[in-house]
């Protein structure tokens, strides 16, 4: 609404009063337009399938399953055979490629698992609903999981905002809450006995981005443009924070509306900074739009992003204008299989899905996957959720083919790995040590 409000002084000169509102009005909803259909395909009760990968059982099918909770006769979603796990993320809207990558990266773990014979003799499968990276829905997704489905586990969630929704139902019920695809500092308060994070904080990547950014390349004017919600607000927070560590003020702010490409007023606020570095806290089409528009209109700073963004997904939307758009990650280089995590999930990924391309999203899902079987492991037979909880908890170190997590008593957060990685003009990610290695 900010854009429509600075428009009609100039556009009442040309088109008078009724055309000057028609145009805003048609300015606004192309902005929204997009997603106008998001509330139609919010939750959904489809059961996942694998897709067609030869032998081996595979580890989302429920068409063997006669009825919900009452076959798990060791304990919520554990019978004799199988452990079941729940999915609740984006599977449709503008963040859909981050839950549908999420899902493929845990799936080939499970796979991989089960072709083995699976954890000590149980097979694992996944059962996933679709929540369009809505709050509503999450709650309503995780509600289901747990009292209709009977699942033992919720995994691979995707936001902070469906996050925040969800955790206190998942809590309430005791059940584990395992690799949410998000930073935000609110899951890493010890006081979340349930909640198990893989990743590094939103703090310690946009602290990783500000220290980059002054001491790489000297830049003092640094602006920020974050999604208006719990995930853009966690975002922005760790820029302040981190350039109030260094007496530095914001040079500008802007702010766009969730689940839309609504970004020209937040633009307009940008510019008025002449900032020499914006820092997007977003998902991939409104960090691609807002990117796309300051570069068609002559702004030209360093943009840099957070890994929620997607990185995959971005680099497509972005096309030619990604070239120099940098992406903090917090897990190794997907393509880079002399590191032995990645190795394993290059076999895995290949061996579920022939044709998927490795990328950052499903890594972090083929972790998490990896990170519950460890857990398991360490129950042994008789697995219960309070059992793979304090598995975590009483492990020095987890090391996934040399990806290291570390948990403790109050400390629920594996990993405090940022890597930084930069767009190169070849439209391809390329890791990077300092701001000075970007192509000139």
């Amino acid at each position: 609404m900010k854009a429509a409000l600075r428009l009609p002084t100039v556009l009442l000169l040309v088109l008078g009063v009724g055309g000057a509102i028609a145009l805003i009005v048609v300015a606004t909803l192309a902005d929204w337009l997009p997603f106008a259909s998001l509330g139609d395909a919010l939750p959904t009760t489809e059961v996942a399938t694998s897709p067609a990968t030869p032998a081996a059982p595979t580890t989302d099918s429920r068409s063997t399953i006669p009825g919900p909770q009452s076959q798990f006769e060791w304990g919520p979603g554990v019978s004799a055979e199988r452990i079941l796990f729940g999915q609740s993320a984006a599977f449709s809207g503008p963040a859909q490629e981050l839950g549908k990558n999420m899902r493929l990266g845990i799936l080939a773990a499970f796979q991989e698992a089960n072709q083995r014979g699976g954890v000590h003799g149980r097979q694992l499968e996944l059962v996933y609903r679709d929540d369009a990276y809505e709050p509503e829905a999450a709650i309503k997704n995780t509600q289901e999981l747990i009292k209709q489905e009977g699942v033992f586990a919720l995994i691979g969630a995707v936001g902070t905002p469906t996050s925040r929704s969800a955790t206190p139902v998942a809590a309430e019920s005791g059940v584990p809450y395992v690799a949410p695809f998000t930073g935000a500092a609110f899951l890493r308060d010890p006081e979340w006995n349930n909640i198990i994070n893989l990743r590094a904080s939103y703090y310690q990547e946009t602290e990783e981005m500000v220290a980059r950014l002054t001491e790489d390349l000297g830049i003092e004017r640094i602006a920020v443009m974050y999604q208006d919600d719990s995930y853009g607000r966690a975002g922005f927070r760790g820029v302040r924070g981190a350039l109030d560590r260094r007496n530095m003020d914001l040079a500008a702010i802007g702010v766009y509306p969730r689940n839309t490409t609504a970004v020209k007023a937040a633009l307009l606020d940008l510019r008025q900074g002449s900032p020499e570095a914006v820092i997007i806290i977003g998902a991939y089409k409104p960090v691609a739009a807002l990117i796309a528009w300051a570069r068609h209109t002559g702004l030209n700073p360093v943009f840099l992003t957070v890994s929620f963004v997607g990185s995959n997904a971005l680099a497509r939307e972005l096309g030619p204008a990604g070239a120099g758009v940098l992406v903090t990650q917090v897990v190794p280089f997907p393509t880079d299989s002399s590191l032995p995590i990645v190795a394993a999930y290059h076999r895995a990924l290949a061996a579920y899905q022939a044709d998927a391309v490795p990328g950052f999203v499903s890594l972090e899902g083929y972790l998490a996957g990896r990170l519950a079987i460890a857990s398991l492991e360490g129950c042994g037979r008789a697995v219960s959720r309070a059992c793979f909880l304090e598995s975590l908890r009483r492990t020095d170190v987890i090391d996934i083919d040399g990806f290291k997590l570390r948990y403790g008593e109050a400390d629920n957060q594996g990993s405090d790995e940022v890597f930084l990685t930069v767009i190169g003009r070849d439209g391809q990610y390329h890791p990077i040590e300092t701001l000075r290695d970007m192509e000139q």
